[in-house]
């Protein structure tokens, strides 16, 4: 799901693209297009360009003046023949995002809105319509949580928003981005952290690839019964803890509270209600110890590349403006 902010006037827009990824350049004609024909560039000038066209049809059918939200979501598999980008909804509104596209971009699109809505226009303020250039940086968004200050409530993330507040972490690659964003949320793993994992029969052969990769990295694995059989079959060393609590033996809850790991991997499972209630011991646990827990294998997976990318933890502290400057390398 991805999320922009657009300023509207007329028949003019001001969309915020500040983070296009980095095999997207601009042509001589200023049109997005893709560094060297890789198939990732294609593939996100695709999807930036359904963004456009979704955005502009519905700003015309709104009549949206000054800032709207747009919320998408891209299914290539329901439309193969298009873009693949779909809305899931609109609001002409503002949103926590417009302050971090602010700063990363250096426009004030709060002002030019209010302005806008005023009666000016992105002209009268010394702005024209399009996509703001491809910068050579990298900001992401990290959400921050405040589930250790509440007890019996479940950490697990669905549609609805959870978060309590939200980070920066900016740099000129992803690496040490995903790191600061990660410290300044109080998610951050180190290398060879111990992982515990139980992942749902769903995720299992999705998370193939994320286990071998923390194997990998040197990560000394635990995992519940059935995560730990997928771990064996893979030919990797894992040590099984019981995820019933009411075992003799060592548990999941009392290896978390020991201190034996610093990182927990657990994705949802549906049915039983013992088996729900197991994963919220699992989650709970892991927040009152204050070490990360992932219930999305997509988030896990970026913390963990950006260890592997940058194992000594190396990252720059300067100002924004340093970032966005072309003389910063």
């Amino acid at each position: 799901k991805y999320r922009k902010a657009v300023v509207f006037r007329g028949g003019k827009e001001k969309t915020s693209g500040g983070l296009i990824k980095s095999n997207l350049t601009k042509n001589k004609n200023g049109r997005i297009v893709s560094k060297k024909g890789s198939a990732a560039g294609k593939k996100a000038y695709k999807h930036i360009k359904g963004w456009i066209d979704a955005v502009q049809k519905a700003r015309k059918e709104l009549g949206v003046k000054g800032l709207m939200n747009v919320q998408f979501v891209i299914a290539e598999e329901a439309d193969p023949h298009g873009t693949g980008v779909f809305i899931i909804e609109v609001n002409p509104r503002s949103s926590r995002t417009v302050p971090f596209i602010s700063k990363v971009t250096n426009i004030p699109l709060v002002n030019l809105a209010v302005n806008i809505m005023l009666g000016k226009t992105l002209t009268d303020q010394g702005y024209s319509g399009g996509l703001h250039p491809s910068m050579n940086l990298i900001a992401i968004k990290a959400p921050v949580f405040s589930m250790n200050k509440l007890t019996n409530v479940d950490t697990f993330l669905g549609p609805e928003m959870k978060s309590t507040g939200e980070v920066m972490g900016i740099d000129k690659s992803f690496a040490p981005a995903m790191r600061k964003a990660l410290i300044a949320s109080s998610m951050n793993i180190l290398p060879k952290t111990p992982f515990l994992l139980s992942i749902s029969n769903q995720t299992k052969s999705e998370a193939t690839s994320l286990i071998r990769y923390l194997h990998e990295s040197g990560s000394p694995l635990f995992a519940t019964e059935g995560t730990a059989s997928l771990i064996t079959a893979l030919g990797i060393p894992v040590t099984i803890i019981s995820k019933r609590l009411d075992d003799g033996d060592k548990n999941v809850v009392e290896l978390i509270k020991d201190g034996a790991v610093g990182a927990v991997i657990n994705t949802l499972e549906g049915g039983r209600t013992e088996v729900r209630r197991d994963g919220f011991f699992i989650r709970r646990a892991a927040t009152e110890m204050r070490i990360p827990c992932f219930t999305s294998l997509d988030t896990a997976r970026a913390a963990v590349q950006a260890i592997d990318d940058d194992p000594d933890g190396s990252y720059s502290v300067l100002p924004i403006s340093a970032y966005r400057s072309e003389d910063y390398d």
